[in-house]
């Protein structure tokens, strides 16, 4: 009898031994929540292991926050946004940084944000830090626009934003906030008269711009807009001028050798026309010599004439060119 109860004592003791292993880690969860006040039961703690659910990140994040007054936030939203894919602690932290600065954030919208991929613990921060991006974002980069006077302006500016919680699930991102404000800058420059208008007075494009209402429909809310840098490029307009007068030219040019080229044809035209001609004429003597209209007599006065002609010709040929090299 002895013995059996040594067996039953040996048994009961693995057993507590095996609890102990078992439920340890469990146990210490389940006293941390107590002692914190939002007791969480032992058989809930050890579901969550079943479910694989880290039940030490629940823990941990059901006492935060508790702690920091967000009691609204029960163990099962924690486990349900754990299943769903998403980060439990960096949405807890998000909800006590916005309900300490006073910024409406609750637990559905920040996890539906940070489901949707956004930070949301960085989308707190910078709604209380509001943060500057650069426009143009790439380093050495200017935008560039040229006033109504053909002077081009290289211009870089930052933007200082704020994070809109309301518009950042389905608002558009930074991109669209630093093209939308190249744009803006643009426009602006291009509406001034001159270029010595923007340079006297920047602030001038940066407020025209900033009341456009750039950032609607954005993540993000644009509280100014400043005009870091600008410098004068190039005489945009004279450029253009004299690329067109040297296509003018060459259109010129080509219309002018079109005509050289017709005068050309029709001068060999004309010089073909007169050889045939002359290459008539002797057939014509012979047969003016054959019918007797042409006698011996006609003959060589026509040939003297042509003779004195071509001498005539000879002698102011030469004179000319006396008087051209005079």
């Amino acid at each position: 009898m002895s013995e059996f109860i040594h067996l039953i004592s040996i048994f009961a003791t693995l057993v507590v031994l095996f609890f102990i292993i078992v439920f340890g880690r469990f146990i210490s969860l389940w006293f941390q929540a107590f002692v914190s006040g939002t007791p969480i039961s032992l058989f809930n703690i050890f579901g969550m292991s079943l479910r694989k659910i880290p039940p030490r990140l629940i823990v941990t994040s059901r006492i935060n926050a508790f702690k920091a007054g967000l009691k609204e936030i029960s163990v099962s939203d924690l486990e349900t946004h754990y299943l769903a894919g998403g980060h439990v602690s960096d949405v807890v932290r998000a909800c006590i940084a916005a309900d300490k600065a006073n910024i409406s954030l609750d637990w559905r919208r920040a996890t539906a944000i940070d489901l949707a991929g956004r930070d949301v613990f960085e989308a707190v921060k910078t709604s209380v830090n509001p943060k500057v991006i650069d426009c143009p974002s790439e380093k050495g980069k200017y935008i560039s626009a040229v006033a109504k006077n053909g002077i081009e302006l290289e211009v870089r500016a930052r933007v200082t934003v704020r994070t809109n919680i309301m518009q950042l699930v389905g608002g558009a991102t930074e991109e669209t906030i630093i093209a939308r404000v190249g744009e803006g800058i643009v426009n602006a420059i291009g509406s001034a008269s001159s270029h010595h208008e923007v340079l006297a007075n920047p602030q001038s494009v940066s407020e025209l711009v900033l009341s456009k209402g750039l950032d609607a429909q954005t993540a993000f809310e644009i509280l100014s807009i400043d005009i870091a840098d600008i410098n004068v490029g190039s005489n945009i307009g004279a450029i253009l001028q004299s690329d067109q007068a040297l296509a003018d030219m060459k259109v010129a040019q080509a219309k002018a050798e079109g005509r050289k080229a017709m005068a050309i044809a029709e001068e060999q035209e004309y010089s073909a026309r007169v050889k045939k001609a002359e290459a008539e004429i002797p057939l014509a003597i012979a047969k003016a010599f054959e019918k007797g209209n042409l006698g011996v007599m006609d003959y060589y006065k026509l040939e003297n004439m042509r003779a004195d002609t071509k001498m005539r010709s000879s002698f102011a040929f030469d004179e000319h060119k006396e008087e051209k090299q005079d």
